[in-house]
């Protein structure tokens, strides 16, 4: 049942108000998909309890900044709280740092401003936060359909995989709560973020609730080979500098006899895949940070 309560007079376990769930969307020339996003925020269930939704534009040069501020007035009518940093220089690492310095004490989550959340996430999320031990979570991963051809055959196989069907995998949004915060300082200026943070935790401390998100696939061949050797960059440069996390890696390898089944239900989806992944193989450059879009 849901609460009657306002969103701010949600009582947390101790019985005193519920502390504000920090979520922080690190912003650069998003005009095209912040409102959708601040939207799906505005839409999660009384059980989400008060969230401080705080934006890190970054070097915004369209109309991300007005589309945010056009949203003050319904965001404070749930009685939560709308930070929106004017930061001039581009960077989504120096946008989360400066977001970070000024959130609140309870839990947070990193949200990409592309990614829709069904309503019932962050309630699922606080919940699962709401203990003293540290933890990570995030939602269940949904791909957008993607409007080309090539895309929507590299999700179909990529969404097989083990390590996605494995659950936990935090592409496009990850929360903490404050133990699990402490796990690490400032973001580090590195090339994949959410696998810094995701393999700050062991398996076990990483949790993925029922509810879904609804996370982007870059467009075409060309943009899927950039993001891709982008992906692989970012994780071998965690290896190479915390050569300690990778004990906290758990990808199930990807077998001969695996491979051969999800080939044979699905052919295309895999010669798409495989076609992606040999590109990036020989046509290895620079770690450049691309979101293909």
């Amino acid at each position: 049942m849901r609460s009657s309560e306002p969103d701010s007079e949600k009582k947390s376990g101790g019985g005193g108000p519920a502390p504000a769930f920090s979520v922080i969307v690190a912003a650069n020339n998003e005009e095209h998909y912040i409102g959708a996003c601040l939207s799906a925020l505005l839409a999660q269930t009384a059980e989400a309890g008060p969230l401080e939704i705080i934006v890190a534009a970054n070097g915004c040069t369209d109309r991300t900044e007005a589309i945010v501020r056009e949203f003050e007035p319904k965001v404070a009518g749930r009685g939560w709280r709308l930070v929106l940093l004017s930061i001039p220089d581009s960077g989504k690492l120096l946008a989360l740092n400066r977001a970070d310095a000024v959130a609140g004490p309870g839990p947070r989550a990193y949200l990409d401003a592309d990614v829709l959340c069904d309503p019932d996430l962050f309630g699922q999320l606080r919940d699962t936060l709401a203990r003293d031990t540290a933890v990570y979570a995030t939602g269940t991963l949904q791909v957008m359909r993607a409007k080309s051809w090539v895309t929507r055959c590299y999700a179909d196989f990529w969404t097989r995989l083990p390590f996605v069907q494995g659950g936990a995998v935090g592409a496009g949004l990850f929360a903490v709560n404050p133990a699990g915060r402490a796990r690490w300082g400032q973001f580090p200026q590195i090339i994949s973020d959410d696998t810094f943070v995701r393999l700050q935790f062991a398996p076990t401390e990483r949790v993925e609730v029922p509810a879904a998100y609804h996370w982007p696939m870059v467009e075409g061949f060309r943009n899927l080979v950039r993001v891709r050797r982008r992906q692989d960059a970012g994780g071998a440069e965690v290896y190479r500098h915390w050569p300690s996390l990778r004990g906290n890696e758990d990808k199930v390898a990807v077998t001969t006899s695996l491979l051969a089944r999800l080939t044979l239900r699905a052919p295309v989806s895999f010669a798409i895949y495989a076609l992606v992944a040999v590109t990036v193989r020989l046509r290895r450059s620079g770690a450049e940070w691309s979101r293909g879009r």
